[in-house]
């Protein structure tokens, strides 16, 4: 049984990257044309949540989302933040969110070959092993906040294979209370079974129903660092709330 499983992950793996690189390709020259203008971002990030919703179509993924306060409610500028077990994630990000974002992104992303073109212009990427990169893109997210854009981050840092949590970093909390801007917390409970990280051969994944839950914001106003804690505290008990521990 474990055998027919794994060839079925790997067969569906295959089918994935198909899926994921036909639509790329075919988006690829729309990209090429607004990406280098900061004034067709909007239409760009548009054109990102048609494209993930054809991927996802594809790999027979289908997305189940519960906002726990009304969608048209959304403060703007936030600061998102969802746990992360899979590479669907941001995938699923684009269509749960209806209102322009932009990501905080390690700076890997922008070394690979054709994505670093997106990576680039759209989203913020931090070099997480240099102190002066990381508050150099805080900085930068800061002033896009400043200007009205929300800003997607993943405080674990990083993606767990198995969907439990890993220990939330203070970025995203401090950025929130710095600019006075609303947390919006969001879990994925079931990515990782899709498309679990961890291998192209060892890991598993299969088609299937991707749950996402929104939770209501969480006003900064008023807070200082002293809440810092207090806060990363709120978000991390919704998330063990809803996580496998």
């Amino acid at each position: 049984m474990e055998f027919f499983r794994r060839f079925f992950s790997f067969l569906y793996k295959c089918w994935f990257i198909f899926s994921f690189a036909i639509p790329f390709f075919l988006f690829l020259p729309f990209y090429l044309v607004v990406l280098p203008f900061r004034s067709l971002l909007l239409p760009a990030f548009y054109l990102t949540r048609i494209h993930c919703f054809f991927i996802l179509s594809l790999s027979g993924i289908w997305v189940r989302k519960r906002y726990f306060f009304p969608k048209n409610q959304l403060p703007r500028p936030c600061v998102f933040v969802a746990n992360h077990t899979s590479y669907l994630d941001i995938l699923i990000s684009y269509r749960i969110i209806p209102h322009y974002f932009i990501f905080m992104g390690k700076a890997e992303l922008g070394k690979i070959p054709i994505f670093n073109l997106y990576f680039k212009h759209m989203h913020v990427l931090v070099d997480r092993k240099s102190r002066i990169g990381s508050h150099k893109a805080f900085m930068e997210v800061a002033t896009k906040i400043d200007e009205g854009t929300s800003v997607y981050i993943f405080p674990e840092g990083t993606i767990s294979n198995e969907g439990k949590l890993k220990p939330l970093k203070n970025g995203a909390f401090k950025l929130a209370i710095d600019k006075q801007v609303p947390i919006v917390p969001i879990v994925y409970s079931a990515n990782w079974k899709l498309l679990q990280n961890g291998g192209f051969f060892k890991s598993l994944a299969r088609p299937g129903f991707a749950y996402a839950t929104i939770f209501p914001p969480i006003e900064t106003k008023g807070m200082t660092e002293e809440n810092l804690v207090s806060l990363r505290s709120s978000v991390e008990e919704i998330y063990r709330q809803n996580l496998p521990v």
